[in-house]
């Protein structure tokens, strides 16, 4: 796992703001302005996208690419996910997990019996909830990315364990 090549979803645009080709910008990064510190991102298909000029608004980001100078080129953008490669990430500190790094982990139950593979970290303004893809097939199950309910992790081994509520272990 830790040599995997992949990229991290930064950020999307959205739409022009103005008709110099300014857009929207919405940021997944911590501080929603450090998505300019990222150097170029790549859109989907892998295509250099680099910022050029960022203001921070109390509305939210406006950005300008390399590139764009029309409202135009600038509507031609807009959905666009932003992508930087894993690797230019910082290090993780202990206890802290980047998203990418938890989907496809294996999970597994403290007595060692394979649950299934974490699909997709969510958020739905409660905390964040890995999605299971239990190993049997069937429904995907959320469970709370809690210390609780997930007490270890292993990035570096594939892998994590989860304890599932009495309801659903059975």
């Amino acid at each position: 796992m830790a040599g995997k090549a992949y990229r991290v979803l930064l950020g999307e645009i959205g739409a022009p703001q103005g008709l110099k080709g300014e857009v929207r910008l919405r940021s997944f990064t911590e501080e929603p302005g450090a998505i300019a510190d990222y150097g170029p991102l790549e859109d989907e298909d892998g295509r250099a996208i680099e910022i050029e000029s960022l203001q921070v608004t109390p509305k939210g980001l406006i950005a300008r690419f390399k590139g764009v100078t029309t409202r135009e080129g600038a509507e031609a953008l807009t959905r666009t996910k932003l992508y930087v490669p894993r690797a230019r990430l910082p290090q993780r500190e202990d206890e802290e997990w980047y998203h990418a790094d938890l989907i496809g982990l294996a999970a597994f139950a403290p007595d060692d019996t394979e649950i299934g593979r974490v699909l997709a970290v969510h958020n739905f303004g409660a905390g964040d909830l890995l999605e299971v893809a239990p190993a049997g097939g069937g429904a995907t199950l959320l469970v709370p990315f809690t210390r609780d309910a997930v007490p270890e992790v292993d990035v570096e081994g594939g892998r994590l364990t989860v304890v599932l509520p009495e309801e659903l272990s059975e």
